[in-house]
C-alpha cells in the first residue's frame, strides 16, 4: 500500500488552544485535509492522527498542550500525535524529543499539513518572519453561524511580556481584494457575520500604506454582509475619525476588546505599552458616550515583573472606574527571551494569582452590571444553529456580544436576524422573546 494511499484513508481531530487566528487557522487545516482524503472524527478513541494547534501566551498553555498530547496517546496508542501552532513554531527541537509527539509543525507549513505528513519529515519549522501567506477559507463546513476571516497576523511590537512576535514574525496584511472576496464567498454561503481576526489587526495595511479604516470602508461599500465585528485592538489605533466612522455604520458590531495589560503608568511603561492610563480611561468613556450599550472587554496582566503592591492597587483602582463590561486577566507568565524574563524584581505565583482572583471579581461586577443594563432593551440577534444545550431552545448573540436564549425552538429562525427584547437574566443566562 502506498503511503499517499494510507495517508487518504486516515482519520483525524483536530484541537484548537488560544487565538482567534488559530481557530481560523484551525478551519483552513480542516478543510484541506478533509480535501486530501481524510476524515474528521470527533473522539481521539476514533482517530489516526491527533492534530494539537496550540498556543504559547503562558507557562500554563505550554503544559496544557503538552497534557493533551501526553493523553492522545495514552487513550490510544497508535495514534500520531501532531503538534503545531505558536508552541510548536518556539520549542521546536526541545518538543520533538519527547516520545508522544510524533510530528513538530511549524505555523506557516501547519497549512500544508498533509503535505509534510506524507513527507515523514517529523520537525517542519521553517523562519516566519517574512512570509505573508494568507488563506482562503472554502466552507466545507458550515457549521458555524459567524464566519472568521485573518485579515492580518504577526506583531512589530516588542511588548516586554510577550513572545508572539517571536512565534508569529513581523505584522504583515491580506490583500484588501482578497478579503472582499473572501467575505463575499461568506454571503454566498447564507452567513450574515464576519469576525476579523488577525495578531494585531490594527497594523492592518501598515506596509501597503494604508489603514484598518481603509479596509472597513471597502467592506462597507463593496460587500452586503449584514454584521462584522473586530478583533482586539490597541487603545492608541483608535482615534476620532476611526470611532465616527464605526458609529455611522449599520454594519459594525459595537463591540470593542481593548488590549490595555495594566492600568498603571508605571507597569505600562515596563511593559513597553505606548499609550497612557488617563488615554485609554478617556476612550472608553467617549465610545460609551458615541454608542448605544457597546460591549468593551480588556485583557489585564496580573503581577507583571516588578509590579508593586501599591501599582496593583492603582490598577485596581482605574479598573473599577472605567467604563469597561468585562475583564479577561491571567498572571503574568515569563516567557524566555523577553525582556520580562531578565527583569529584577518578579512577583510571587501566590501573589500573582490573588491579583488575578480580585480583577475576576472586578469583572463579573461589571459584567453584570452590563447584562443589567441591557434587560429591558430590543436587540438585534442573530440566531446560531445550534440550540442551547440545557433548554433545547433557540440562542443567539446581539451585536454588542450577549448570548441569550429564545423563547422558541423553531429551527426555521436558525441563521437569521430577528428583532428580540431581552427580558431577564437568571443563574447567569440572559432571556429574551422574540
Amino acid at each position: 500500500m502506498s503511503f499517499k494511499y494510507y495517508i487518504v484513508m486516515k482519520k483525524f481531530l483536530i484541537h484548537t488552544m488560544g487565538c482567534k487566528s488559530n481557530q481560523f487557522e484551525s478551519s483552513v487545516i480542516k478543510e484541506n485535509l478533509e480535501s486530501d482524503g481524510l476524515i474528521a472524527v470527533k473522539r481521539i478513541e476514533d482517530a489516526d492522527i491527533y492534530i494539537l494547534n496550540s498556543c504559547t501566551v503562558t507557562h500554563k498553555s505550554d503544559n496544557e498542550a503538552l497534557y493533551l498530547l501526553r493523553n492522545a496517546k495514552h487513550k490510544n496508542s497508535k495514534i500520531t500525535t501532531v503538534l503545531t501552532g505558536c508552541l510548536a513554531q518556539i520549542e521546536k527541537e526541545k518538543l520533538i524529543e519527547n516520545n508522544f509527539i510524533d510530528y513538530v509543525i511549524g505555523n506557516d507549513e501547519k497549512l500544508d499539513l498533509c503535505k509534510c505528513l506524507k513527507s515523514g519529515q517529523k520537525c517542519s519549522v521553517s523562519d516566519i518572519m517574512h512570509l505573508d501567506k494568507f488563506h482562503y477559507v472554502h466552507l466545507a463546513d458550515t457549521s458555524k453561524t459567524r464566519a472568521s476571516l485573518k485579515i492580518q497576523d504577526g506583531c512589530d511590537n516588542r511588548c516586554s511580556y510577550c513572545i508572539i512576535p517571536f512565534a508569529r514574525g513581523k505584522s504583515r496584511s491580506a490583500d484588501k481584494d482578497f478579503i472582499i472576496s473572501q467575505i463575499k464567498d461568506f454571503e454566498d454561503h447564507g452567513f450574515k457575520e464576519v469576525v476579523f481576526t488577525g495578531i494585531h489587526i490594527g497594523l492592518w495595511g501598515k506596509e501597503r500604506n494604508k489603514t484598518l479604516l481603509d479596509l472597513l470602508k471597502a467592506v462597507e461599500c463593496e460587500t452586503n454582509i449584514p454584521r462584522y465585528r473586530l478583533g482586539s485592538l490597541y487603545p492608541n489605533e483608535i482615534d476620532n475619525e476611526l470611532l465616527e466612522f464605526l458609529c455611522k455604520s449599520e454594519k459594525f458590531c459595537p463591540h470593542f476588546h481593548l488590549s490595555l495589560q495594566s492600568a498603571c503608568d508605571k507597569t505600562l511603561t515596563a511593559m513597553n505599552r505606548h499609550y497612557t492610563v488617563e488615554d485609554y480611561l478617556a476612550l472608553i468613556d467617549k465610545i460609551n458616550e458615541k454608542f448605544e450599550l457597546p460591549f468593551i472587554g480588556s485583557d489585564i496582566i496580573a503581577g507583571f515583573a516588578g509590579e508593586t503592591e501599591e501599582d496593583f492597587e492603582i490598577t485596581k483602582a482605574n479598573l473599577i472606574k472605567s467604563g469597561l463590561s468585562q475583564i479577561h486577566t491571567f498572571p503574568y507568565s515569563i516567557r524566555k527571551g523577553t525582556v520580562g524574563a531578565s527583569a529584577e524584581n518578579q512577583v510571587s505565583e501566590d501573589e500573582k494569582n490573588r491579583r488575578t482572583e480580585i480583577i475576576k471579581e472586578i469583572s463579573k461586577e461589571k459584567y453584570l452590571s452590563f447584562v443589567n443594563r441591557n434587560i429591558g432593551q430590543v436587540q438585534e440577534i442573530l440566531i446560531e444553529k445550534h440550540p442551547d444545550k440545557k433548554t433545547g431552545m433557540l440562542k443567539g448573540i446581539t451585536r454588542n456580544y450577549l448570548t441569550v436564549i429564545l423563547n422558541s425552538d423553531d429551527l426555521s429562525l436558525t441563521n437569521t436576524l430577528q428583532t428580540v427584547k431581552l427580558k431577564k437574566c437568571f443563574e447567569g443566562k440572559i432571556y429574551a422573546e422574540l
